[in-house]
């Protein structure tokens, strides 16, 4: 496990960005796990201004929220398109995150994990982390969850991303996430945190007990994990 301080936000964008840059530059046809969320924003704009071809990168998100579809303005389709993939010079056929208004979910869940396997895996995949300990939309809970599943969400999740909506009860209450095995067993896995608010979490997270209660805590036990915080 690495760790790399940053200054401020703009400077743990610039790093992540160039971690990613970097992997493209070795292999065009890298397969890239992405996030969403505030933290990875200033990331996106970086990739978004560096000229890099992602001309044959393939994306899988970590999660969708279960109702949005991609027209949306609060689904992570959209927040996607407008944050990275209108910007860069990917094939949007060659971008995917889970369908949130799927007409059966779990067929849903077992596609997304079935074409992540045929892709060979994600070379690097790019997390935040939630208040709660949370990577991707993997709450806290009694199991390691695997496979790509439909979770409830915890209400410090909803608490926390109602700051998108317009008020608490709009954001909804489920979402469709990537689960553990995809991103355990991605090559490279970067993590970044921002804030004050991050700080305790992520040291729990890193250095405390392995369990599914803190769900992030089972990146420890990944080879090649780099974390990026801010200095704050």
């Amino acid at each position: 496990m690495k760790f790399i301080k940053a200054k401020n936000y703009e400077e743990l964008s610039q790093i992540a960005g160039d971690i990613i840059i970097q992997q493209i530059k070795e292999k065009p046809t890298t397969i890239l796990g992405l996030a969403t969320g505030s933290s990875p924003v200033g990331i996106y704009k970086y990739l978004a201004k560096s000229g890099t071809d992602f001309s044959r990168v393939k994306s899988v998100n970590l999660d969708e929220y279960v109702g949005l579809d991609s027209s949306h303005k609060q689904s992570y389709r959209f927040f996607m398109n407008e944050n990275l993939f209108d910007n860069i010079n990917i094939d949007k056929n060659n971008t995917f995150v889970p369908n949130g208004v799927a007409e059966d979910l779990e067929e849903e869940a077992r596609i997304y994990d079935k074409r992540i396997e045929d892709f060979g895996g994600i070379d690097l995949q790019v997390l935040g982390i939630g208040i709660d300990g949370h990577i991707g939309f993997n709450e806290p809970d009694d199991i390691f969850f695997a496979q790509t599943h439909v979770v409830t969400l915890d209400p410090s999740t909803i608490e926390a991303n109602s700051r998108f909506f317009s008020s608490k009860d709009e954001v909804p209450r489920q979402a469709i996430t990537m689960g553990m095995k995809s991103i355990m067993t991605a090559k490279k896995i970067i993590l970044v945190a921002n804030g004050k608010n991050k700080k305790e979490i992520l040291e729990k997270a890193m250095y405390g007990e392995i369990s599914p209660r803190l769900p992030a805590s089972i990146l420890q036990l990944h080879n090649d994990i780099t974390v990026i915080y801010s200095e704050e």
